[in-house]
């Protein structure tokens, strides 16, 4: 019994003096691990080089402009941030309200064809043209948010207009009137921010005609769409969300795919069947393209995708207008973190904070905004190339600046290439 005890006392002397050591070695490797210094980026810190650019002109115009450079990388989908797009509806009709939806089935109605329009959206869909394509599917990355002009409880972002002049849409004839901007001068309500979408019926005489032929359609004007014959027909509501879709990709900046050369090579032209039938050509070249006309209009190419975020990004482009301006206020969810070796080739707005970790590599060759008290961090290791470069607030408010990390010998490293600009930092670069 003695033997035992005596063996379990120097059990519990062994194991406490090896406690000793482990805690002493814990102590002694945070005491000599170098803690991280931080200081803000000056003009004697940046280091200047003058590296051959991508551009032999030494400018990187051409390469902002790039249409594929604004197309999501669904390898860093964090570095594309979503778009919202404020949009209100108007139901154009005669002053006996015999002629389009009212009061609250016609507010139903509009959430219900804003929420049915935003599907395709969310599940983008392969192209079937050309046949066998392996085209990418990128995610949209854009949204459309029913809005009111007012911060009044009553406005629901739906209006009602009750007007013998000016409800009713003639697309065909001596007195059309799709291209007439009238019904939007007098009814837009928010149009400097908010996209006006205007539902109209066809005119009741032009319906009574048989040889009339009463067809959803509707026009793009600047920041607004007219769209007619959801009213007359049977169709359900869901049913028009391609038409939606369609004159609001015009807004922003898309063309007809069909008619001649749009800009994307990806967009083949086609013979714009409506549906797939069992003869030549609509065999095999019915597209499903949004801005083609068919019964699908699910599917946008990477570089109409591209074409819709370069427009986003473009400051003095009348479409950003009607965005959410969701890069002004820091969101700390949107942190971006650069881990691996990254080019940004075309403009964007964060959203949150911006850090390049140990081993990233970011070079940033266009305008880049950052939100107000937003900054951007090169930690020990990191690398951070300003190649002619904007970085900025987009909404005249102040943003930290780049901030250089430091532990022990190992420091980030910010390089510029060309002249750069950096505004609305509260930090100044300085010496």
């Amino acid at each position: 019994m003695l033997k035992k005890t005596l063996k379990s006392k120097k059990n519990v002397f062994q194991y406490t003096f090896l406690g000793l050591i482990l805690m002493s070695v814990s102590i002694f490797m945070v005491q000599c691990t170098p803690t991280i210094q931080s200081a803000f980026a000056t003009t004697s810190s940046i280091e200047v080089q003058t590296i051959a650019s991508e551009n032999p002109n030494k400018s990187n115009g051409n390469m902002c402009e790039e249409t594929l450079n604004y197309a999501p990388d669904t390898a860093h989908l964090s570095h594309f941030s979503m778009k919202y797009i404020r949009i209100n509806v108007h139901f154009m009709n005669s002053s006996d309200s015999t002629q389009n939806f009212n009061g609250a089935a016609g507010i139903k109605y509009a959430q219900n064809l804003i929420n049915y329009a935003n599907i395709p959206l969310e599940k983008n869909q392969q192209m079937f043209l050309p046949k066998g394509n392996n085209t990418s599917v990128l995610p949209l990355q854009y949204t459309y948010i029913l809005t009111p002009a007012t911060d009044s409880p009553e406005d629901k972002g739906v209006y009602f207009h009750y007007d013998d002049d000016l409800y009713y849409f003639i697309q065909v004839g001596k007195n059309r009137n799709l291209g007439d901007r009238a019904v939007l001068n007098k009814y837009n309500v928010g149009s400097d921010t908010i996209l006006n979408l205007f539902i109209m019926p066809h005119h009741p005489d032009s319906v009574a005609s048989p040889t009339y032929s009463l067809t959803e359609t509707g026009i793009a004007l600047g920041n607004s769409v007219k769209i007619a014959g959801l009213f007359e027909g049977t169709k359900p509501v869901w049913y028009f969300k391609g038409l939606v879709n369609h004159e609001i990709g015009h807004v922003l900046g898309l063309s007809h795919t069909w008619r001649y050369n749009d800009g994307c090579d990806d967009t083949p032209a086609n013979p714009n069947c409506w549906n797939v039938t069992k003869t030549a050509p609509c065999d095999d070249k019915a597209s499903n393209n949004v801005m083609d006309y068919n019964a699908r209009q699910h599917a946008w190419t990477p570089c109409q995708i591209g074409r819709i975020h370069r427009t986003f990004a473009n400051t003095q482009a009348r479409s950003r207008k009607v965005l959410i301006p969701n890069w002004c206020q820091l969101n700390d969810d949107k942190h971006v973190f650069i881990t691996d070796s990254i080019h940004w080739k075309g403009a964007k707005d964060l959203e949150g904070h911006l850090t390049i970790k140990k081993g990233g590599y970011l070079k940033i060759s266009c305008r880049i905004a950052i939100p107000e008290n937003g900054k951007i961090t090169v930690e020990p290791g990191g690398t951070l190339i300003l190649d002619q470069c904007y970085i900025h607030n987009d909404c005249n408010k102040k943003w930290q600046g780049i901030e250089v990390q430091t532990q022990g010998k190992i420091s980030g490293k910010v390089v510029s290439v060309g002249e750069i600009r950096l505004e609305q930092i509260m930090n100044k670069l300085q010496e």
